[in-house]
């Protein structure tokens, strides 16, 4: 701290039980703080150090409006696992002018075809669901939201692919486990955990350097609406084209964060859904009359009562930062607590409460609701996600009977970088007749 920084207050607490208090149980750790200090409020942590975290509207909307020379993200993020020319690594200008290469395969025309993709991965995976025994759903949809991706990105189907299947799961429930700890990347071979890394990573360089091959190889690769073929084409503003090394640690970033945090967010809708049979009712008969204002509206409502990523990280950059009443020296970690905003009374009433009606007649606020982040590090894939969710949810319902249940809601538990029910979302179905 400087002479002329002023930090919100925190829990006198030696800095061990804090992190203790974290590990038990983050999430409550973190409502119990706001009601004891309000919307700003400071925590100190093992390994991550003194942390700053906000949970106002106008502050958090204050912090992503900063510029990269004020506030950027932090040294411990994905970037690490997914690699030094990855969005998540890149900063200030080279980070601006890989989004806008990035932006258009997951907007306009594209989108439509790849609604057809997440349908027919949906009705594969449902081919194998048992009928009328329960079982936990977030497998599942972590293997339809994969197939989707990969057949998004890389087109048509083969042998790479199927290599990628067996590859990518294992690698990303250590990398997203790994990537928010600042501590240094140690390889000491198989038994280490970045040792591990390093080898999923090596087997993905070779596979995706194969694909890559062959894309340049296709005499029809002006055609194709898959997102690689779409990078090896696209130039920066200067003429250049994206290296391989760029494009391969872009495609694992979309790969990565295409895959976990839809499906999560996937797995919660059915939890919810489940648990309010009215709303069920009322959602299954509206989508049988091709009507989807409903199923938007309950998508709205599950990324604010369960946001995947309840947290992100930002640091200051400048010598200064000014928010609100606090002054932030140059360094501080800081912390935006969507989840907290989420769970605010005063922006969303009785929050607790599920209910997708409070989105039908009123879209959601963009500085209140930010499952997605907000700035220039908000999701660049957003856009897919909502396509790929909405399709996979109106197909699941179309073709299947939701079991109800008055069991308790599935607790929250970290899985990595997502926040997932904790038994991983059990549902019984029932083949529709």
């Amino acid at each position: 701290m400087t002479a002329h920084s002023y930090l919100p207050p925190g829990p006198p607490l030696p800095r061990a039980v804090q992190g203790a208090l974290g590990v038990a149980d983050r999430i409550r750790a973190l409502q119990i703080l706001r009601s004891r200090y309000g919307s700003a409020f400071s925590i100190d942590l093992p390994i991550f150090g003194h942390l700053v975290v906000l949970s106002d509207p106008a502050q958090v909307r204050e912090l992503f409006r900063c510029g990269p020379a004020v506030v950027d993200t932090t040294e411990a993020n994905l970037g690490r696992v997914m690699g030094p020319h990855s969005l998540f690594a890149l900063t200030g200008d080279r980070h601006l002018a890989r989004r806008k290469l990035l932006t258009p395969p997951f907007h306009g025309r594209r989108l439509t075809a790849f609604e057809q993709i997440a349908e027919q991965e949906t009705l594969r995976e449902a081919a194998n669901w048992p009928v009328a025994q329960e079982f936990p759903i977030l497998p599942s949809m972590m293997r339809i939201t994969l197939n989707v991706i990969l057949r998004a990105v890389f087109g048509a189907d083969g042998q790479e692919l199927q290599q990628l299947r067996a590859v990518l799961p294992p690698a990303i429930r250590l990398g997203s486990a790994l990537s928010l700890i600042p501590v240094p990347q140690w390889d000491w071979g198989h038994w280490s955990p970045w040792g591990r890394v390093y080898r999923y990573r090596r087997e993905y360089d070779a596979i995706v350097d194969r694909l890559i091959d062959k894309a340049l190889a296709d005499p029809a690769l002006g055609d194709r609406d898959d997102v690689l073929a779409t990078l090896l084409q696209s130039r920066y503003d200067d003429g250049s084209p994206m290296a391989r090394a760029e494009i391969a640690d872009e495609l694992l970033t979309m790969l990565a964060a295409g895959h976990e945090t839809t499906a999560t967010t996937l797995a919660w809708a059915v939890e919810r859904l489940q648990r309010h049979p009215a709303l069920l009712a009322r959602l299954t008969a509206e989508l049988d009359r091709g009507a989807t204002d409903l199923l938007d509206a309950t998508l709205l409502e599950v990324l604010r009562a369960r946001p995947v990523i309840d947290v992100t990280f930002r640091q200051v950059k400048s010598p200064v930062l000014q928010l609100g009443p606090w002054r932030l020296p140059q360094g501080q970690t800081i912390v935006a607590g969507i989840g907290l905003l989420h769970s605010d009374p005063t922006v969303f009433p009785d929050p607790h409460r599920f209910d997708p009606d409070r989105f039908r007649c009123r879209p959601p606020n963009a500085g209140e609701w930010m499952p997605y982040g907000g700035g220039v590090r908000r999701c660049i894939g957003a856009a897919f996600a909502t396509m790929e969710m909405r399709v996979v949810l109106r197909t699941l319902l179309l073709e299947h009977t939701l079991a109800t249940t008055t069991a308790p809601g599935e607790r929250c538990r970290s899985r990595g970088v997502a926040v997932a029910p904790a038994r991983g979302a059990r549902v019984r179905l029932d083949r529709r007749t």
